[in-house]
Formats: structure tokens, C-alpha cells, sequence
């Protein structure tokens, strides 16, 4: 009687004889199952017994949770790269990547004053596209702007020595403190100040090819928008979301006033029209100037930093998503004194850019007292809260100091301090590319005539062990 009343409230829970429920699952369908967890669940489930085990720790599931949390593209770098040839385990390389505590530097051009190298410079524009960096205006000594357009292709090989080509194509006119972004293989430019003070609210459409014969080429025009765009501005920051469009925020308007207003770009499939609207939201990030917007995956987007209205250098964070029709930004609260070496943190000037394995790195800047920076940080956004609620809430500050801000060491060539440089990834978001910026002179920091500008292309590297 009782074996016959428990095999029946085994039954009653879905348990048999042969094991419970899921030890019973075709290893394809618990295969979906993990997919759908965090990788910290999934070794826990590990831990439960040698059949889970073997299937947790297989190299096939790994490699689909690196195309779930990383993406195909850094994938498929990856695989191009020295990870293919040496064939490290995904899951090995999982948690390398996560636990990332250090980058490394290295020069990959060494200016010598000639023409075969892009003047020294801040403000500017870099990125890469279609295997190449791509190199636009700035502002160099004197407070004049640049209108020369510097191509170098790297492909995959990405520790080499660099040449530098320079693009005679007249258009966009010279600027400093634009904005330019990748979508799908093309650059997407709004914006800047030109060294009569001048804002520009322009935007043009950039296509890099290469030739055998040509060698590389780049091709700028002129994107029809609407009566309905945003104000002329520059040191604004912007990113490309979802793949598909640009999103703008702040920045320095007419007669110096600092802008607090959200833009977003919608082009046409042929990149031959575009569409600006504002997103009006309330709270909002404080008006400012010199910070960065980064896409975190998707239509997620996070800023950090700048200058505000009463030039003092902020160190906030705000989240912002924009997948639906009531977008909101989200501030997160922390105490600065709770970060670990945490008082170089407010900056402006800074990159900010979306590193492999979800990290945000961020280097270099200046603080309000025009310090400048040498350092690198890592905000950790993959416990990002959740944007899309209906009111903006704060996380606990000892919680995101201890899983959110992570100051990085830095081997190899010690990079100077600077600010205003600009900063990309490659395709695999392992390696980073930093060119230019302000740096101090002979005099004064604070003097600006003790500035001078940068002409080093820097790779920064992130060390995994």
C-alpha cells in the first residue's frame, strides 16, 4: 500500500522510476533548454551529475552561448583569428573573457612628421569598417579644424605595423567634434564646429571599397533628411543601435548652450534617405557636452560622463532603450567613494566603447581640474537593470561598485595622457584602436596654451589568461 501511494505521487509530480523528467530529455532538447539560462546557471546544472556534466561542459554549447551573449560577429572573428588556429575551448575562452583584469598596449604607427601620416589631431572621427580604420577631420593646434579623410587597412592581422592613405575627396567641409558611426558597411556622419565657431547639423553617408588596383577608396555624399532634424551642434555623442540606426544626444548648440535632447536617425534601405525624430522623455540625462552614448546590444544604449552646464565633469550613468514607443532613460546611483580607486572616475573626453564578453571600456579623459587620463575602466553592463519599466529606478551603490567598475593594469607601452582622442574595435571587440587627442604641453595643464595634440595609433589589447 505505501510503495503503491508513493509510485503515485511520484507520478503525480512527473517523476518515474527511470529518473526525473529532464534526465529523460533528448540531449538536442535540454541542449535549447541551457541555451535559455545564464552561464552561471549552466554550471550549476553541471554540478548535478556526470551525464549534465558531459553536456554542460561540450564545446558546441559553448560556442552557441559566445554567439548568444557575444554575437556572431565577434565569433566569427574569433575564429579568424588565433582562437581558431590554436582551437582554445569556447568554454575556456568564456571564462577568460569574463574574468578580463588587463589589457596591453602596443604602438601601431610611428609618426615621423612626413606626409605619410595623419597630422596630430582631437575630435576627429575613427572607425572601422569593411577591415579598414577610418579617419575623418578633428581640430589641431591653433583651434583650426581639418577636412582630410586618412585610410588604413588592417584585415585581420591586427599587430602589424600600419600605413596610413590619404583620401582626396574635398567633402564633408572640415569640423571638429562630429560625430560618425558604422551601419551595416557604411559611415554615418551629423554634426560638429567648424574653427569659425560654426555648428554644422549636416549628415552624410560615407561607403569605403577596396581595389586591387585603387587600393582603398571612400566615397562621402550628402543624406537627404527632412525639415525635422536636430539643432546644429557638436561634442555630442552618438551610437548605432540595432544595427540600423544612429541615435545622438547633447552636445554644445549655438552661442555655447549645452543640449540635453535625444535624436534618432532612420534610413532607407539604399542609404539614399533618412528620417530624424526626438525622443522626449522625462527624467533625462542633464544637458552636456563631451561624453559618450555606447550601444550595449540591440536597441540598448548607455552614457556616461561629459561636461555640464556649471562646467563641472560629471561621472554619471544613465541607460537608455529605445524598442518601443515609451523609450526612458534609467539612472544608476553609486557612491563614489565605494568604488575602488574610484576618484579618477568623473571625466570628459573620455571613449567609451563595447569591448567582447559585454565590458565597456573606457580610457582616458580629464577631470574638472583638466587632469588628464592614461587609465582604463571597465563598466560591466551584462547585469544591466531592466530600461524598459515604466519608472526609473536606482541600484543599491555598493552592488554596482562591486559588480559594475573594475580599473583594468595596463602592460607593454605606457599610453599618454590624453582627451578628446577617439577609440574603436575591431570586428572580434577584443582589440581596441586609439588615435590622437589633446595632451599636456611644456606649461600649465590648465593653460591652454600648454596643449599640444597626439598623432600615435595605439592598439590596446585585452589580455585574456
Amino acid at each position: 500500500m505505501a510503495e503503491t501511494s508513493t509510485s503515485s505521487r511520484s507520478s503525480s509530480f512527473g517523476y518515474s522510476s527511470s529518473g526525473s523528467p529532464i534526465s529523460n530529455l533528448a540531449q538536442d532538447h535540454l541542449f535549447t533548454i541551457l541555451l535559455r539560462l545564464p552561464a552561471d546557471s549552466i554550471l550549476c546544472f553541471a554540478m548535478t551529475c556526470k551525464k549534465f556534466r558531459a553536456l554542460a561542459a561540450s564545446d558546441s554549447l559553448w560556442e552557441s552561448i559566445c554567439w548568444r551573449d557575444w554575437g556572431p560577429k565577434s565569433v566569427e572573428a574569433l575564429k579568424a583569428s588565433n582562437f581558431g588556429l590554436q582551437q582554445l575551448p569556447w568554454m575556456r575562452l568564456y571564462k577568460q573573457v569574463s574574468r578580463v583584469d588587463s589589457v596591453y598596449c602596443r604602438k601601431l604607427s610611428d609618426p615621423d612628421g612626413g606626409l605619410g601620416f595623419p597630422c596630430p589631431r582631437a575630435s576627429h572621427s575613427l572607425n572601422f569598417v569593411s577591415g579598414c580604420l577610418v579617419l575623418f577631420g578633428g581640430g589641431c593646434e591653433g583651434g583650426r579644424h581639418l577636412d582630410d579623410t586618412w585610410v588604413a587597412y588592417i584585415g585581420n592581422d591586427f599587430r602589424r605595423m600600419l600605413k596610413w592613405q590619404k583620401i582626396n575627396s574635398g567633402i564633408p567641409s572640415g569640423r571638429f567634434g562630429h560625430s560618425c558611426v558604422v551601419i551595416d558597411d557604411f559611415l554615418v556622419m551629423f554634426g560638429g564646429i567648424n574653427d569659425n565657431g560654426g555648428r554644422h547639423n549636416d549628415t552624410w553617408v560615407g561607403q569605403v571599397a577596396c581595389h586591387e588596383s585603387l587600393g582603398v577608396t571612400l566615397s562621402w555624399k550628402l543624406l537627404v533628411v527632412g525639415s525635422d532634424a536636430p539643432s546644429q551642434r557638436g561634442a555630442h555623442a552618438a551610437c548605432c543601435i540595432d544595427g540600423r540606426k544612429m541615435v545622438i544626444h547633447g552636445g554644445i548648440g549655438l552661442h555655447g548652450v549645452r543640449l540635453c535632447d535625444t535624436w534618432v536617425l532612420e534610413l532607407s534601405e539604399n542609404f539614399r534617405f533618412g528620417t530624424w525624430y526626438e525622443i522626449g522623455t522625462h527624467p533625462c540625462p542633464p544637458a552636456r557636452s563631451g561624453h559618450t552614448l555606447t550601444c550595449i546590444g540591440g536597441t540598448r544604449t548607455v552614457l556616461f560622463g561629459g561636461r555640464g552646464l556649471g562646467y563641472d565633469v560629471l561621472n554619471d550613468v544613465w541607460f537608455l532603450d529605445i524598442c518601443d514607443d515609451n523609450p526612458k532613460w534609467v539612472q544608476v546611483l553609486y557612491e563614489l567613494q565605494n568604488v575602488p580607486r574610484g576618484v579618477s572616475l568623473p571625466r570628459v573626453g573620455h571613449s567609451a566603447t563595447l569591448m567582447l564578453g559585454g565590458h565597456l571600456l573606457i580610457c582616458g579623459g580629464e577631470d574638472s581640474y583638466r587632469h588628464r587620463k592614461n587609465d582604463f575602466w571597465i563598466l560591466d553592463i551584462n547585469a544591466a537593470p531592466s530600461i524598459t519599466m515604466q519608472q526609473p529606478t536606482t541600484l543599491n551603490s555598493m552592488q554596482v561598485s562591486a559588480k559594475r567598475w573594475k580599473r583594468l593594469k595596463a602592460n607593454g607601452y605606457k599610453p599618454k595622457c590624453r582627451s578628446f582622442h577617439r577609440a574603436c574595435t575591431d570586428n572580434s571587440g577584443q582589440y581596441l584602436f586609439v588615435f590622437g587627442g589633446m595632451m599636456d604641453g611644456l606649461l600649465q595643464p590648465s593653460d591652454p596654451a600648454g596643449l599640444r595634440f597626439d598623432s600615435e595609433l595605439l592598439l590596446v589589447e585585452l589580455v585574456l589568461r
